[in-house]
């Protein structure tokens, strides 16, 4: 079963991700080990 975006966002936060603001609904996920950043609409 697909998780919810809140649920996703959650799991981030959880192994260290940190969150920056995106463009309009749009958030972006980084992480000091992980050289690329994840961004989720929604």
């Amino acid at each position: 079963m697909l998780k919810k975006v809140r649920e996703l966002k959650e799991m981030l936060g959880k192994i260290g991700f940190i969150q920056k603001p995106g463009k309009g609904s749009h958030t972006n996920w980084v992480h000091p080990f992980y050289q690329r950043k994840v961004t989720i609409s929604g």
